[in-house]
């Protein structure tokens, strides 16, 4: 399995794109900006894409990811996300005003976009590729994703605070590589806790959750652009990067869009 990052910014700036993740070239796990540097021959090879939420970072890209490719679809794209999600994208985005309602066009019977509900702790069969739908804790209804790839998963916590019940799960499988938020530094910890975000404090209390007999490289995403050099630095006090060795608790490592993992 191969993933390729799109985006992996909490915000925008030159060489920041917000998150996207690109799985064998057929499946995006959430469609930000980064969706906007893949080639219209690329584009039209996604069959699938997997929500976290409907944060605008997070979907920003898929209406016109839709719009590029519509006229070459031989079936929808399928997306699938929670309840909640869904219908804050039919109500908010995908509404005839901000957006055609590409999930009824070009006719109802064969659009362009066709919206399924997941629910966590579910499990779907997405070609060869089998998906767990994991819980996350954010202002909106939200979730992560868990991939799976040969003896391990490639596991995305998407946006969350800390969430107890992520833990437990993860614990239980083969993880292959673990892609976690960090949105703030430190000195917003304030902010990160009420918008239900992880700041580096928080982070490492949450990483204190894994087994110790479990050991897996660690990424970090979505930091804030004028906030990501400080953030690395602030994770470093409480845990060093690369490379893994007998005093560090875990393997962090910073993620960066452009990166391509053979799973």
């Amino acid at each position: 399995m191969r993933v390729r990052v799109l985006g992996c910014s909490g915000a925008i700036a030159k060489d920041s794109r917000t998150t996207s993740f690109l799985i064998d070239g057929d499946l995006l796990v959430d469609a930000g900006t980064g969706v906007g540097d893949l080639s219209l021959e690329e584009m039209r090879g996604v069959r699938s894409v997997l929500l976290t939420h409907s944060h605008l970072d997070h979907v920003a890209a898929l209406p016109l990811m839709v719009d590029s490719i519509a006229a070459a679809l031989d079936e929808p794209i399928h997306v699938y996300a929670l309840p909640g999600t869904i219908a804050a994208l039919k109500a908010h985005i995908f509404n005839n005003v901000i957006w055609p309602d590409f999930s009824r066009i070009p006719t109802p019977q064969s659009p362009f976009v066709s919206f399924h509900e997941i629910q966590t702790g579910q499990i779907l069969q997405l070609h060869v590729k089998s998906v767990e739908v994991l819980p996350a804790v954010h202002t909106v209804p939200a979730c992560g994703f868990a991939v799976g790839a040969g003896q391990g998963h490639w596991v995305f916590t998407g946006d969350t605070e800390r969430n107890p019940a992520f833990w437990r799960r993860l614990n239980q499988m083969e993880v292959a590589a673990l892609v976690i938020e960090t949105a703030f530094s430190n000195r917003e910890k304030d902010l990160a806790q009420r918008s239900l975000h992880l700041s580096p404090c928080a982070l490492a209390e949450e990483l204190d959750c894994i087994d110790g007999d479990k050991h897996f490289p660690i990424f970090i995403t979505h930091t804030k652009p004028a906030e990501t050099e400080l953030i690395m630095t602030e994770i470093q006090r409480f845990d060093q990067t690369q490379p893994f060795g007998p005093d560090v608790s875990h393997d962090i490592r910073w993620l960066r869009a452009g990166q391509v993992f053979d799973l």
